[in-house]
C-alpha cells in the first residue's frame, strides 16, 4: 500500500532527563514493513540454506525502502509452531540476518521480533546487530497464546536490558495480544492496560486486532491514546479502505505474506 504523508525525520529529542530519543514520538502514521524471514534452521519448515534466508530477506527489506517506509521489523514468522523457548541458533540465525538488514538499510529505523515472546532474545539480536527496537509480547500481564500461558516480563526485560548496556534499545509493546484469549485479564480494559505498559517503562505500545490481518478496532486507538503519552503503534488489519481510521496513531505496521 502507498505510505501515507509524514514527516522526514523519524525521531524527536529527548524530554529532559530522558536518554534517548523517541523514536516515531512526534510523528503520525510512520509507516513500518515486516520482513517475514523464512523458516530457520531447526524450526518444522526449514528448507533454504542460511545464505539464501539471509538475501531473501535482504531483497524484502529493499522493497520496502525503495517504497518509501520509514522502518522495518525483522520476524521470523515462518519458525511456526512457535516455541517459548528457541533454541540459541534461532538467537544466531536472527542477529546474521538483522545486520545483514542493516546494512542493506542503514538510515531506516530497524526492529527485531522473536518468536515466540522471546524478548530477551530480541534484545540480544538487536544488541549485537545496531537496531533501533524491539517489538516484545507478554510485557505487562499474562495470557494465554496458542503457545501457552505468557506471563508479564517487563522487570526481568528491562533489567536485562540494562545489564547488556542496551539502554538504546527502546522496547515497543503488544497489549491484549492478537491470536492470544484474555479471560485471565477480563477486569482490566485495554486503556488500563496500556497506563501499566507506560508505568513499567515500555517505549511505545503496539495494539492488534484478534489476529494476523484482522483490523485493530480504532476505538481502542483513541481510547490508548487518551491513557498514555507515549507512542501508540498500529500492528494489524491496515489496508487502503481503512487507514484513514489509523492516520491518528504514530506508526502503522504493514506486511506482504511471503511464502518462504
Amino acid at each position: 500500500m502507498p505510505c501515507p504523508a509524514r514527516p522526514a525525520s523519524r525521531s524527536v529529542p529527548s524530554p529532559p532527563g530522558m536518554g534517548r530519543p523517541r523514536l516515531f514520538g512526534r510523528l503520525r502514521a510512520a509507516v513500518l514493513g515486516v520482513v517475514h524471514v523464512a523458516a530457520l534452521p531447526g524450526t518444522p519448515r526449514s528448507s533454504l540454506p542460511l545464505t539464501q534466508i539471509i538475501d531473501q530477506a535482504c531483497q524484502e527489506a529493499e522493497i520496502y525502502k525503495d517504497a518509501g517506509v520509514d522502518g522495518l521489523i525483522v520476524e521470523n514468522m515462518h519458525d511456526r509452531p512457535y516455541t517459548v523457548c528457541p533454541g540459541p541458533e534461532v538467537t544466531a540465525v536472527m542477529t546474521a540476518i538483522s545486520a545483514a538488514v542493516r546494512r542493506s538499510c542503514p538510515h531506516l529505523a530497524l526492529g527485531v521480533q522473536v518468536l515466540s515472546a522471546a524478548n530477551q532474545q530480541a534484545i540480544a539480536v538487536a544488541l549485537a546487530a545496531g537496531l533501533d527496537f524491539i517489538r516484545a509480547e507478554g510485557f505487562v500481564f499474562s495470557h494465554v497464546a496458542d503457545e501457552g500461558i505468557i506471563n508479564a516480563c517487563a522487570g526481568n526485560l528491562l533489567r536485562y536490558r540494562k545489564q547488556v548496556g542496551a539502554e538504546n534499545i527502546q522496547i515497543f509493546a503488544d497489549i491484549k495480544k492478537k491470536h492470544s484469549a484474555h479471560a485471565l485479564t477480563a477486569d482490566v480494559g485495554v486503556a488500563e492496560t496500556a497506563a501499566a505498559a507506560e508505568l513499567f517503562l515500555a517505549d511505545g505500545l503496539v495494539l492488534t486486532g484478534k489476529a494476523t490481518g484482522l483490523p485493530t478496532d480504532p476505538g481502542e486507538l483513541k481510547e490508548v491514546q487518551h491513557a498514555v503519552k507515549i507512542p501508540v503503534l498500529i500492528g494489524s488489519g491496515v489496508t487502503m479502505e481503512n487507514v484513514k481510521n489509523y492516520m491518528d496513531a504514530n506508526a502503522l505496521i504493514i506486511g506482504v505474506q511471503s511464502s518462504w
